[in-house]
């Protein structure tokens, strides 16, 4: 029974990955720039192959439940033997994270970003630099940080006790003296087992385990994605639905006239030619040679202003449809509008689950109420898949969510370079920066469900490894154990709400963000 089982459940997996990895393929072709088009195939591979791995991490912990099933109905414990090794796989997976995450993202970025008259073999060699000195810090840092405290600290109390023999009677046991008394006399006196039973908080004691590097290694990726999952994910949670909806309430009425199309399109190709001044200033900056603090940041403006201009002429082609099509053009972007409005809704619907869980389940102790938790074991009872496609459906909300925070803390606070995914017109230094976000959070994320969906996961290879090893290990496990990151997750959320609440409802083209650039 169980062979049989794991055997389709290989055959599943084999399927699924196949199934991601030409999502992804089929993404990056409608997604892409038409500058990168039979070109920069290296970052491309990357691209794919990151995303893939990303998404396969996170559906391998409804894979890790259905093979902890396998051995639901086994009368004896070899006959798990024929399960899948998922610790191995979850190894192999982390180690590919973080591989990807600091040594071949950071790789393809820079090789990407390197000016395009400089010759190959350069931009290989300064690239390959890059990601050395970069791997010589890591190393210096993980290593040192390893071999003084990587350590895993458990609390765990000890019991003892004397054996007698196996006995049938059993009416001598009582309330007040709920253990055998023993046959064996100590210093004259009858010594009754209960050591194990009414062992107290002094049988407590730590014991220390040196951890594999393995399990420090994603110890670090965790926490390194914890801390960006937790703005990130904390921000979007509460700004996707929320954007969505606002992208409905302020959506156009109906469509507009030549006349008015002509002003709105002479505005835009003033910004248009006024942006083009500033990049000439930039370019003479650049050749100058004087890239300081101010030129960096008049870059970042200049990508914000970019993608504002690029909102407002796709909010112009909206409202004038042209073509012979115009009509039907015009009732798709009605249409588009009214599914931002229903997946709006559902977002919000999600997003509230989400935090209501967080809250009930992962901050109160103990825990007030499964919620979550019972929902996916009641849908597993009903049909084995429908728990996991719920599962699936909340952990790729999170990622989601990840990256409307990013979009939005890049748009509106000018904290670092954005870099927008938008369809058929998604250069590929933003496909490597994306990425490298969603695999650093990928990471951090399975750590988050496992603790979040702990009765879920319950017996699973990544509760062994979270729950049991990366939780305890010496110097960091106060992060997990008063749920720092969780609290993060939850404040970053409801300033994100009282944020949108303040200002987050306004129209965007009323905004007329005037950004002034210095030194131009």
């Amino acid at each position: 029974m169980s062979s049989d089982f794991s055997i389709a459940l290989v055959v599943i997996i084999v399927i699924v990955v196949i199934v991601v990895f030409i999502c992804n393929t089929y993404f990056l072709i409608n997604y892409q720039h038409p500058d990168d088009h039979n070109q920069a195939y290296l970052p491309k591979g990357i691209v794919i192959f990151g995303l893939s791995i990303a998404q396969i991490s996170i559906l391998m912990l409804p894979a890790d439940v259905a093979n902890r099933n396998a051995c639901k109905n086994s009368v004896y414990l070899n006959a798990c033997n024929y399960t899948l090794p998922m610790k191995d796989l979850w190894y192999a997976v982390y180690i590919i994270d973080a591989i990807f995450l600091f040594f071949i993202c950071p790789f393809s970025f820079f090789y990407y970003e390197a000016d395009e008259q400089t010759h190959t073999r350069k931009r290989l060699l300064n690239s390959f630099l890059w990601v050395l000195v970069l791997a010589v810090v890591l190393g210096l840092v993980v290593g040192i940080c390893y071999a003084l405290v990587g350590y895993s600290d458990f609390t765990v109390r000890r019991l003892e006790s004397d054996s007698i023999p196996f006995t049938t009677d059993f009416s001598m046991l009582t309330s007040a003296k709920p253990c055998l008394p023993t046959t064996v006399l100590v210093s004259s006196t009858s010594q009754e087992l209960c050591s194990s039973y009414l062992s107290g908080d002094g049988t407590s004691t730590n014991w220390t385990m040196r951890t594999s590097f393995a399990i420090y290694v994603i110890a670090v990726t965790t926490i390194i994605g914890s801390c960006l999952f937790s703005i990130f994910g904390g921000i979007g949670i509460a700004s996707l639905p929320m954007s969505l909806i606002n992208t409905f309430l302020h959506r156009p009425k109906t469509t507009i006239t030549l006349a008015q199309y002509t002003k709105e399109a002479t505005e835009i190709m003033k910004r248009g030619k006024e942006i083009k001044e500033i990049v000439l200033g930039l370019q003479r900056e650049e050749r100058a040679r004087v890239k300081g603090r101010q030129w960096k940041k008049n870059l970042v403006k200049l990508q914000q202003e970019l993608v504002f201009l690029e909102q407002d002429e796709q909010a112009l082609s909206e409202v004038y449809p042209q073509g012979e099509k115009a009509e039907m053009s015009w009732a798709l972007t009605v249409i588009g509008y009214l599914a931002c409005l229903f997946f709006g809704l559902i977002g919000m619907v999600v997003s509230i689950m989400w935090l209501v869980h967080i809250i009930i389940f992962m901050l109160c102790s103990p825990p007030r109420n499964p919620f979550l938790n019972k929902i996916f074991i009641d849908l597993d009872n009903a049909w084995g898949l429908l728990g996991t496609v719920g599962f699936g459906i909340f952990c790729l909300y999170l990622l989601l969510a990840v990256i409307s925070g990013e979009m939005l803390i890049g748009l509106n606070f000018l904290l670092f370079r954005v870099h927008p995914m938008k369809w058929g017109g998604t250069m590929m230094n933003s496909f490597l920066f994306n990425v490298e976000l969603i695999i650093a959070s990928s990471i951090s994320m399975i750590q988050f469900c496992a603790k979040a969906f702990s009765l879920y996961v319950d017996a699973t290879a990544v509760q062994e490894i979270f729950g049991g090893t990366v939780e305890s290990l010496r110097g960091v496990k106060y992060l997990f154990r008063y749920n720092i990151f969780q609290i993060a997750f939850v404040c970053f959320a409801f300033m994100t709400i009282i944020y949108y609440a303040c200002f987050g409802w306004r129209k965007v083209v009323d905004k007329k963000k005037e950004l002034k650039f210095e030194s131009l």
